[in-house]
């Protein structure tokens, strides 16, 4: 079966700083027509800043759709669709944890909700990290924890943290260090 949905019609309903939606009328793969409402992003960079002693730098940060203060890796949305999403990540890593990487590279990128919107999340893991000083956007407020990655999966199973990318990003780290 082709279950391709042609699309007949789209309006634009929103244009903000990150996102754009869009309402579509898509024809079915059995003729009906139907909408779709999409969310439009520009995709983005999770770091894993992984140092020698399998400790992750965590990023603590309030997250005004949650109304709550979350634990995740350092993350940002790419400037345009066009960039680089390894320069963004490399950005991202020194802007929030003031930390540079020896090495960076690139582990996978997912889709976040593919029911709604295109966003893409690319994922490096970062190691042979150095030092320096943090530059957050003026609109950030963050801390940065080194957190051991086994403590940090004992938080994913109590449901500490729940943010999709950092749960990947996390488990990821956490093969890579017992595959060493």
């Amino acid at each position: 079966m082709d279950y391709n949905e042609k699309t007949l019609k789209t309006e634009d309903i929103y244009k903000g700083n990150i996102i754009k939606v869009q309402n579509l009328t898509v024809s079915l793969p059995n003729g009906k027509e139907a909408t779709r409402d999409i969310v439009l992003h520009p995709g983005a960079a999770v770091v894993v800043p992984i140092n020698e002693k399998g400790e992750l730098y965590m990023v603590k940060q309030f997250r005004k759709p949650l109304d709550m203060t979350t634990l995740e890796l350092p993350a940002g949305k790419l400037d345009s669709a066009q960039e680089d999403p390894k320069l963004c990540a490399e950005r991202e890593l020194m802007e929030e944890t003031g930390l540079r990487a020896g090495k960076i590279e690139h582990l996978i990128s997912i889709h976040t909700t593919p029911g709604f919107c295109n966003e893409v999340i690319h994922m490096y893991v970062a190691t042979e990290l150095t030092q320096g000083d943090s530059c957050t956007d003026e609109d950030e407020f963050l801390d940065v924890e080194k957190i051991h990655v086994s403590k940090l999966v004992d938080m994913i199973l109590n449901h500490e943290i729940t943010d999709a990318k950092t749960i990947i990003g996390v488990m990821m780290a956490e093969k890579i260090l017992r595959e060493k």
